[in-house]
């Protein structure tokens, strides 16, 4: 059987979204503790391999569609399938670039959490392509950014950082908005879309709540306060810092402080109660 740090690579190097997507969500309950202890023995490559579409573009050319019209509704299906994707290579490089940092004693804990989110991001992927294809569209017929790659390379270099800026920040946004997405497809008769974004609202209560759990435990390792370590991190790597309105009670399930992100809010808000 191959090697934990050769599955994580083969995520990685597969370019195809399906089989990528589908190879991570096979890993789902990979639970081989031995093996998992062992330090990698490859390094992940600094982009992963991906299809030839999406066509890539600057975040504010991707055109944003209102929700009434089925094109507007397969756009959103689209964005968030990117993002899903994009998820699922974020947390194979997680396990395969940083697992040699942390302590042996915890580091099959570490891939097995992070396998398990990468395969929770491949069945995401997949629950959304497939609902895609209903509305006659398919991942890559839309131009897309690379804001969250983009994030990964800058952080590449720390794993407080990664956790900092990848999941406690960017993943955290979806808690935000996407009960409110969720929302709006129901309103417009959609509620098989609804449905899918239950389903990924759920999940990413339990990554948020793993970034925070790994973001914990290496500043106790470090000696470092994690509230104030979390603040260096976000206005050092990510110095837009946390976008506002926030889903308070969202967060408080993911174990994500408030003091947490309302010090790197991006700019005055209430957090919603």
């Amino acid at each position: 059987m191959a090697s934990w740090d050769e599955l994580a690579e083969r995520v990685l190097l597969t370019a195809d979204a399906r089989e990528k997507a589908a190879m991570a969500e096979e890993l789902l309950g990979e639970s081989r503790p031995e093996e998992l202890a062992s330090p990698p023995s490859r390094l992940p490559p600094a982009r992963p391999a991906r299809p030839d579409r999406p066509h890539l573009v600057p975040p504010r050319e991707v055109a944003k569609r209102g929700l009434g019209k089925p094109e507007g509704r397969a756009a959103l299906l689209h964005a968030l399938a990117h993002i899903e994707l994009n998820a699922v290579d974020l947390a194979a490089d997680m396990a395969l670039r940083f697992a040699g940092e942390v302590p042996e004693g915890l580091r099959a804990e570490f891939v097995g959490d992070w396998f398990q989110v990468m395969g929770e991001e491949g069945l995401h992927f997949r629950l959304l392509e497939e609902r895609l294809r209903e509305y006659g569209s398919r991942y890559g017929a839309l131009p897309a950014h690379d804001g969250l790659w983009q994030a990964a390379i800058k952080t590449s270099d720390s794993l407080l950082a990664r956790l900092a800026v990848a999941p406690l920040i960017l993943e955290a946004r979806g808690l935000d908005v996407t009960p409110g997405m969720a929302r709006k497809l129901c309103g417009v008769g959609d509620g098989r879309s609804a449905d899918i974004l239950d389903v990924i609202y759920r999940d990413e209560i339990g990554h948020v709540r793993t970034g925070a759990k790994w973001f914990r435990l290496i500043c106790r390792e470090l000696g470092h306060d994690p509230a104030e370590s979390f603040h260096i991190c976000v206005t050092t790597y990510h110095p837009q810092g946390a976008t506002p309105p926030f889903n308070g009670p969202g967060r408080a399930q993911a174990d994500l402080p408030r003091d947490w992100y309302e010090g790197v809010a991006s700019r005055d808000c209430r957090s919603s109660a």
